[in-house]
């Protein structure tokens, strides 16, 4: 692998400001990828961005709440006014909401998971579709959870979230690995030290899971390695 297998790619990754999306930014910026950030929180995105540069990469803040109706649609036609093709999208962003039995799951909050964890998905492959299909070898990474397949007691809510993510991805995998060059993969970090994980469980040593960076590396592999239609993992 040479120090920039990225170089000329264009890369967007969503949930960048924080934990595995802004390490994953990282990486791929460092390995030469032009990188479109995007998350709510301007500030975060702003700082790795500054660490995008400092590791010799290039990147553009896109700040943006995803569940908004068109707002998805505008960052599209922005990008494709400028660039030709979508080389790497990485589908990082997700709400975890309230750990809660089943028949005590807040429906209000549950809408607002589903939204932003299929809905906004789903709005997000429709609308970079075509700049995908426009790349030499697109690739499509979707962070999961083991939840969304062995389900666990309180975990309902984002459990059945990261199930329907899992099938609208794989889907679009399904119906592109015969008709363009643009290749799925679903990749399940496991434990890794994020505020997400920090807030699942509380009392757990930061220390004692894997950092972000390790998550990042195997989705830089996977952004750079070529892969057969629909590759699934978990990592570590």
């Amino acid at each position: 692998m040479t120090d920039r297998p990225l170089a000329g790619k264009l890369a967007l990754v969503t949930g960048a400001s924080r934990g595995i999306g802004a390490a994953t930014a990282v990486a791929l910026g460092r390995a030469g990828a032009h990188v479109v950030l995007t998350a709510r929180t301007a500030g975060g995105l702003e700082e790795v961005e500054d660490a995008i540069y400092e590791a010799g990469g290039s990147a553009t803040i896109a700040p943006l709440d995803l569940t908004e109706t068109d707002g998805v649609a505008k960052l599209a036609t922005a990008v494709s006014e400028r660039w030709q093709a979508l080389d790497i999208l990485v589908l990082n962003a997700a709400m975890l909401g309230s750990l809660a039995a089943v028949p005590a799951i807040d429906m209000k909050e549950l809408a607002k998971v589903l939204t932003l964890n299929v809905s906004a998905q789903a709005a997000l492959i429709a609308s970079f579709d075509p700049l995908l299909r426009r790349s030499e070898g697109a690739r499509v990474i979707g962070v999961t959870s083991s939840v969304g397949r062995t389900p666990r007691a309180y975990w309902g809510a984002y459990g059945a979230s990261k199930a329907a993510f899992e099938t609208l991805l794989a889907a679009y995998g399904e119906e592109m690995k015969n008709i363009t060059k643009v290749r799925t993969a679903i990749l399940d970090p496991g434990a890794t030290r994020t505020k997400m994980r920090a807030r699942a469980y509380p009392g757990e040593d930061p220390a004692s899971v894997k950092a972000p960076e390790v998550v990042a590396e195997r989705i830089l592999a996977l952004s750079i390695e070529g892969f057969e239609a629909l590759h699934t993992e978990r990592v570590g």
